[in-house]
């Protein structure tokens, strides 16, 4: 057989395999989202109607059930986020173990569902990549593509997490792969048209039930400025994840280093409810009043934008799993829409401002995890017609990062990843 044959043949198997994790994960992902969702919604709702004060204690409950099933049942083995990820792929020889699918499975469902102010993106994330290392591992006929079947898997979680099959794509690229060559453009593609189909059939409604009327080219000016303000934003929130983690690091007492951060968020929840859990409940009640035209303060707004950031650095730093997706998108859409208002308000602008929610998503998302083109197709995903808004969008993404970079060149998804980083530059 020669070799042109050969290596068709393993284009057709690295296809098939690409298709089967990629249904596989669109499960995982689906049944983790809706979940979470339905449990964390029930929760708050009833927090909120009999006993207001529980809102003090559920993220310790939540933190405290992480910690003993990490002692118990995972031996003692933390979960380190995208770092995983990369170390992964970096050495050929290292692998994520099996325990890493039930672990981020679990553990980000009872942080999310018990306040823990983070999401479920980057437990998906991970579980998935560890369902392409272990077909990987299992020597199927597409066993020389490590690299291609991790990232068709994680092509496929994040697709069915945001209804949106390129931004799984694009993020596996950008994010996960950082290269591109012609099996990995196969494995991908082949997992994003699975999963979308798999969101076609499932789950196709949009994040929110509005769409984009107009945008305005008097008002790029506003969208650049708003794209700067996401920049810092994005590196308030780096920095809080890095100082939180080694302050909480640096606490030998488990039940003190468990509790002190949970009972701080439970705290804040107390006052300010918006921030439970991945606050996508919170997002959404807000934007109906404002698309409602009812009253809302861009002060509360911002200060709100300022809190999330750190209720999910106190919620990682106590040991709870997640990342920094759901508080960029939660915080960016805040300062977006505050910053409209205060510009209406003190300016006497006329912004759209459903317009800058979105925009404020995307450059603080983009910022956050360095990945523009990702930020982009993830947020206008978000709404029915979203690319209405592909130039602005496109322009607060790519403003956003470097804004981000220039203030604090060694932005990070992770402390350890940031601590790497630090350590290279000497």
């Amino acid at each position: 057989m020669d070799r042109k044959k050969i290596i068709k043949q393993h284009y057709w198997k690295l296809a098939i395999v690409s298709i089967g994790i990629a249904l596989v994960c669109c499960l995982l992902a689906y049944t983790l989202k809706h979940a979470t969702e339905w449990f964390e919604v029930t929760a708050l709702q009833w927090i909120s109607q009999t006993q207001t004060w529980l809102f003090l204690l559920f993220p310790s409950v939540g933190i405290t059930a992480i910690y003993f099933l990490r002692k118990w049942l995972f031996q003692n083995r933390k979960n380190k986020g995208l770092t995983e990820i990369f170390k992964t792929l970096d050495d050929r020889k290292d692998h994520l173990p099996l325990f890493k699918i039930p672990s981020h499975y679990i553990n980000g469902f009872l942080t999310v569902v018990f306040g823990g102010s983070t999401g479920v993106e980057v437990s998906t994330v991970v579980a998935t990549a560890s369902i392409g290392n272990a077909v990987y591992e299992k020597h199927f006929a597409a066993n020389m593509y490590k690299r291609e079947l991790i990232c068709a898997a994680v092509t496929a979680g994040v697709a069915v997490l945001f209804g949106s099959p390129f931004a799984g794509w694009l993020f596996a690229m950008e994010v996960v792969a950082r290269k591109i060559n012609k099996t990995l453009v196969l494995a991908c593609t082949t997992a994003a048209l699975t999963a979308g189909i798999f969101v076609y059939f499932f789950d196709s409604h949009p994040f929110f039930n509005y769409a984009i009327q107009d945008w305005y080219t008097a008002a790029l000016p506003f969208f650049i400025v708003l794209s700067v303000f996401c920049g810092l934003l994005s590196t308030y929130f780096t920095l809080l994840v890095t100082r939180m983690k080694a302050f909480f690091g640096k606490i030998t007492n488990n039940f003190i280093r468990v509790n002190l951060g949970a009972l701080i968020v439970g705290g804040l929840i107390f006052y300010f409810p918006l921030l439970y859990g991945d606050s996508y409940h919170g997002l959404k009640e807000v934007v109906d009043t404002a698309m409602k035209g009812e009253e809302l303060s861009f002060g509360i707004l911002l200060f709100i934008a300022l809190l999330k950031p750190l209720a999910a650095s106190l919620t990682l730093g106590a040991g709870g799993d997640g990342g920094v997706f759901a508080p960029s998108i939660v915080a960016g859409a805040l300062l977006g829409l505050g910053f409209a208002l205060a510009c209406n308000t003190y300016f006497g602008t006329d912004l759209v401002l459903f317009n800058f929610i979105l925009a404020g998503a995307a450059a603080t998302l983009s910022a956050s995890i360095y990945a523009p083109f990702t930020a982009l197709f993830l947020v206008c995903g978000l709404v029915s017609n979203g690319f209405e808004l592909f130039l602005p969008i496109l322009i607060v993404s790519f403003v956003s990062k470097y804004a981000a970079q220039w203030v604090l060149p060694y932005n990070a998804y992770t402390y350890d990843q940031f601590l790497e980083k630090r350590k290279v530059v000497g």
